[in-house]
């Protein structure tokens, strides 16, 4: 069986992997000139780092098992135990325990000087139907609440905005908190297994490196530069028009996996799958950037990074203290300093079109600004900006219900499936997960 997978992203890859290991025959078209999508590494000065994904969550098996069956199992590991900081109000300061930003504790928020009020907590039924994740915290714990824990951690995920974002597909386990959100996040971590294990994983070398390894072991085709024009199905599979406007060639599959972004999604299963194409086309996406530096002499402040809540207006949302994420990492910068910073949340689009000079200059001035009160940033070695136009889907309000609507119409069409971040979670194993179910789908026919 020869299948199509349009997109070569994590979850084009995923698919084609499980497809191949089924005994099928995947191509991968990739319309850019490389593979991986939002998993990628660039060169900061000698070293390789990451400049998408950096880390996998570990108490879900997908990504991890993927892992293992590229043969790189022997190179997990987990980040340093060290917590990560707030910068709010003129400092940084301790991230109390939380759910999603809930505060678990209030006299940990209290003494932690990241809310300027005090925080009542007033218990008011769970809503049956969806709401955004403000308008759910700002109920039963105050807008500061929001503002200040719950936007800074969604935004580290989505780069969206609570007000739009969806409790029920971006913040499910705030929902699952219950009528008194303190009561609820105080519950849910104290059930916590105390031996659970690490949440994230990452890889020794980088999570980038997952890309090579499917390529290379994966036992399926991929081609790069390859745009998919056309998805048509007639009674004997699927016709697709590939490559470019003045040389596009028809290619017959017997099956199509849908692995593109939504908008992508959309154009191309117009034909094929209307009802699910015109549900696809409303999921919006955020653009952001991701600019990581080299610094020698450099003295952070403790913690592994910091958030920081739009509220503050600056540049940066986030800063990662790579090297004191990551052993690894620490060890091939050996005394350099690796920090890696985001830039951008949705709507924010005139920030994201300043040239790459002017993005990395406002936020090395940002991480100077909030790290050298503490600490020192000392000289860039090297830097790099990696733009994610469109990386990121909103889960807006009702997005659960544009799953399903995809979900119903495509169950109509034989020999398609679709997956990706789209759908169930942004995270990598969410979307290998995507991508593995599609798979398996195909195969059984």
């Amino acid at each position: 069986m020869r299948v199509a997978v349009i997109g070569g992203g994590i979850a084009g890859l995923s698919a084609a992997f499980h497809l191949a290991a089924g005994g099928a025959e995947p191509v991968v078209l990739e319309g850019s000139p490389q593979v991986g999508g939002k998993v990628r590494q660039a060169r900061l000065g000698d070293l390789t780092v990451d400049v998408g994904a950096e880390a996998m969550l570990a108490r879900r098996p997908e990504a991890l098992d993927l892992v293992r069956a590229v043969g790189l199992a022997d190179d997990l590991v987990a980040p340093e135990p060290v917590p990560a900081m707030v910068f709010s109000r003129g400092r940084l300061r301790p991230m109390p325990p939380t759910v999603l930003g809930v505060p678990a504790d209030l006299d940990a928020l209290a003494s932690s000087g990241i809310l300027a009020g005090e925080v009542i907590s007033t218990p008011v039924p769970v809503p049956q139907h969806d709401v955004s994740v403000a308008e759910f915290v700002a109920e039963r714990l105050g807008r500061e609440v929001v503002d200040r824990l719950v936007e800074p951690l969604l935004g580290g995920v989505y780069a969206g905005q609570a007000d739009r974002l969806s409790l029920l597909a971006a913040a499910a386990p705030i929902a699952a908190l219950g009528p008194d959100l303190v009561v609820g996040a105080a519950r849910a971590r104290a059930a916590a297994p105390v031996d659970a294990g690490p949440r994230l994983m990452g890889l020794r070398g980088g999570v980038g490196r997952l890309v090579g390894a499917l390529v290379e072991r994966g036992g399926f085709e991929v081609r790069t530069q390859a745009t998919v024009r056309r998805v048509r199905r007639d009674a004997d599979g699927w016709e697709l028009v590939v490559g470019p406007t003045t040389a596009a060639v028809l290619e017959r599959f017997d099956a199509v996996v849908m692995a593109a972004p939504a908008p992508a999604a959309a154009r191309l299963l117009a034909e094929a799958a209307p009802r699910a194409a015109f549900a696809l086309a409303g999921v919006d996406y955020a653009s952001m950037v991701v600019v990581s530096f080299l610094l020698e002499g450099a003295d952070l402040p403790a913690g592994t990074g910091f958030l920081v809540p739009p509220v503050e207006s600056t540049t940066i949302k986030a800063a990662t203290f790579s090297t004191r994420k990551w052993a690894w990492l620490a060890e091939a910068a050996d005394s350099a300093t690796v920090v890696r910073t985001s830039v951008g949340r949705a709507g924010e689009t005139a920030l994201l079109q300043r040239d790459d000079a002017s993005l990395t200059e406002a936020a090395l001035a940002d991480l100077r600004a909030i790290v050298e009160p503490e600490g020192r940033i000392g000289e860039v070695a090297a830097s790099v900006v990696q733009r994610w136009g469109g990386g990121l889907p909103q889960y807006e309000v009702g997005h659960l219900d544009v799953v399903r609507r995809v979900a119903e119409d495509v169950a109509t069409v034989p020999g398609l499936e679709v997956c990706g971040a789209a759908y169930e979670g942004v995270g990598i194993a969410a979307v290998v997960g995507t991508a593995r179910a599609a798979a398996e789908r195909i195969l059984a026919g």
